[in-house]
């Protein structure tokens, strides 16, 4: 879009949404949000995020549901108020309709996967599973600037395409130094968003506040001081999710913490150009209470 000013606005109602969508967002919020008229908003929306601002909200809220229903003991009836719907049957009726299932038959599917992951994990090769290996800690406070990639985390091309546009972009800015940290943010899981719509931020720690309002496509965003959960993994992505299934599978007998509704980071501190897939560290934080 070469229009800047469209663009800011698409930006800011993004961001507005992604922080408030389980709220009731109504058409004045949203013009008071990017002042535009809901119409004309609504059409820059859909032509740059393929989906009307209803549909994303909707889409959004559904799928928050069906993390809680996957990890979290909440009632159904809690879950419907707290992603924004008026009452449990017409959450349970645009529940269904996007999987197929009920809320309470989707929890049980769920519970009877974790089961099976987790028998087939135990006897694989025979061999004793050992406790997952993990340390508590505290991020403080920390801003990003990071560009948004949208599908599936195995389309290996267009996630390298998605980091050079940051690092490009970082450097010809001059954020970029010897001390610069790398980030992912995976904001949702993949068994359950729509494939091709998981959104991951690809993100630049920013060691000092910018001086310029980002262009294009990059926003930033703030990290509050939050506790973690942290795993360290070395090797390949395909590996890695496979030990994400392990952590997941084997979460309640070795961790046992309560997870936060926030999304899971990844650093890659070991990370440089040129770097055998296999050697690359990965630090995964898990959000808890």
């Amino acid at each position: 879009m070469k229009n800047p000013t469209q663009l800011e606005r698409y930006k800011k109602l993004l961001s507005f949404i992604d922080a408030h969508f389980k709220e009731d967002i109504n058409i004045k919020k949203v013009e008071e949000v990017c002042h535009y008229s809901y119409r004309n908003i609504n059409r820059i929306f859909e032509a740059l995020h393929h989906e009307t601002i209803g549909k994303y909200i909707k889409r959004l809220r559904l799928e928050k549901a069906a993390q809680y229903l996957k990890y979290s003991e909440m009632e159904v009836s809690d879950i419907a108020h707290e992603v924004g719907f008026e009452d449990r049957t017409s959450f349970s009726k645009a529940f269904k309709n996007k999987y197929k299932n009920s809320p309470s038959a989707f929890r049980k599917n769920s519970e009877s996967d974790w089961e099976d992951m987790q028998e087939s994990l135990l006897k694989k090769d025979g061999v004793k599973r050992e406790k997952l290996s993990f340390e508590i800690e505290y991020l403080p406070d920390f801003k990003t600037l990071f560009i948004e990639y949208r599908g599936p985390y195995d389309d290996r091309k267009s996630i390298d395409e998605t980091w050079e546009k940051l690092m490009s972009y970082a450097t010809n800015k001059d954020l970029i130094s010897d001390t610069s940290i790398l980030m992912t943010e995976i904001v949702d899981d993949e068994e359950i968003s729509d494939h091709i719509r998981s959104r991951y931020y690809f993100s630049l720690v920013l060691e000092q506040p910018l001086t310029f309002k980002p262009e294009g496509l990059f926003r930033t965003k703030s990290h509050q001081r939050q506790k973690y959960v942290k795993f360290t993994f070395k090797g390949s992505d395909k590996e890695n999710a496979d030990f994400y299934r392990q952590i997941y599978t084997f979460w309640m007998q070795d961790v046992g913490l309560e997870m936060v509704d926030l999304p899971t980071l990844e650093f890659y501190p070991n990370y440089e150009e040129g770097i055998p897939e296999k050697e690359v560290i990965t630090e995964i934080y898990i959000p808890v209470k």
